[in-house]
């Protein structure tokens, strides 16, 4: 599999990220040994980039995932989060230094490769959102001296809430990483493409981010599933997904998908999870996209995909009409 820097870390990870999350589900309600499975062949397939965070199960999915690359012996480049709740906020520092270490015993690991903070940043702060200010002056010190610490050896930050108050602590906090959603729904990760556009509008967060040497991990790039273009979900998965940065509902999404059928239809992707997923990884600016699974066949299938290499310029022009239609 493609290994691309993750920005200016020295590490190299997978373009294809493996997540822990609850959305596919299976490393938070699959049976121990289907993750002990799924983990294993996601490192046989070249998958070197793993993603998990307490608020996955309450800490279960860190706890599933360090048992299995535990019993597999596995070197990987792991990357958990901490998100800061409501009745948290009064100590943002005494927070996110304690969620690492729980974070560190669930996984079995002295050392995280990327430590990252998941609330929004935005120009009010109002909870679950914090602003600039709040991230520099709280959040920011105690990364650090995390870090100098050894408990982590980068940390980043999600790259939500509004564009000039990420645009400022990726600039001022040091921060190595930014996860930015990102799929053929909403290419910019931000705001919706103009009328006519074929190629994704990478000038706004996620070019800024990688223009400074932030390492871009592309979240969503399912769209909580609604790429699939059915809004049946997995019984491993959340029941109810709600949107981020694409429409104003998953059933909307399912919509806007099923808009693209006929892309496959003239042969450039044998389905809509293969057409999503070779979009979300083409653009050089993205280290690594990352997936959440319910099951290995769901795993071989997106390896698979991204495996065809990008989409041609007959299927982007066709993506384009269909959007400006």
């Amino acid at each position: 599999m493609e290994k691309r820097p993750l920005g200016r870390t020295g590490i190299s990870v997978s373009v294809l990220g493996y997540g822990c999350g609850a959305i596919g589900g299976l490393m938070v309600k699959g049976t121990a040994a289907e993750q002990d499975r799924a983990i294993g062949r996601a490192i046989e397939h070249g998958i070197t980039y793993f993603d998990t965070a307490y608020a996955y199960g309450d800490g279960v999915s860190e706890t599933n995932l360090g048992r299995a690359l535990k019993g597999l012996g596995a070197q990987v480049v792991i990357g958990t989060k901490v998100r800061v709740y409501a009745e948290q906020r009064a100590d943002i520092a005494g927070t996110v230094a304690a969620s690492l270490e729980g974070s560190l015993s669930r996984l079995g690991q002295d050392c995280v490769d990327v430590y990252q903070l998941h609330n929004a940043i935005t120009a009010h702060g109002a909870a679950p959102s914090f602003t600039a200010e709040q991230i520099l002056n709280e959040a920011v010190p105690v990364l650090r001296r995390l870090q100098q610490q050894g408990k982590c050896r980068f940390f980043g930050i999600t790259g939500l809430g509004d564009a000039p108050a990420v645009r400022r602590v990726l600039d001022e906090g040091g921060f190595a990483t930014a996860q930015m959603p990102y799929n053929l729904l909403n290419p910019s990760g931000i705001t919706p493409l103009p009328t006519g556009s074929d190629m994704p509008d990478l000038g706004g967060r996620i070019g800024h981010a990688a223009s400074i040497g932030v390492g871009v991990m592309a979240i969503r790039i399912l769209a909580g599933g609604a790429l699939s273009g059915s809004e049946a979900r997995s019984a491993l998965g959340v029941p109810k997904v709600d949107p981020i940065a694409s429409g104003a509902s998953y059933a909307a999404d399912v919509a806007a998908a099923r808009r693209l059928l006929p892309v496959i239809e003239a042969g450039h992707a044998a389905d809509l999870v293969e057409l999503a997923l070779r979009y979300a990884v083409m653009p050089p600016q993205i280290a690594t996209a990352i997936i959440g699974t319910s099951s290995i066949a769901e795993l071989d299938h997106a390896v698979a995909a991204v495996g065809r290499g990008p989409l041609p310029e007959a299927a982007l022009a066709m993506i384009a009409a269909l959007r400006a239609g």
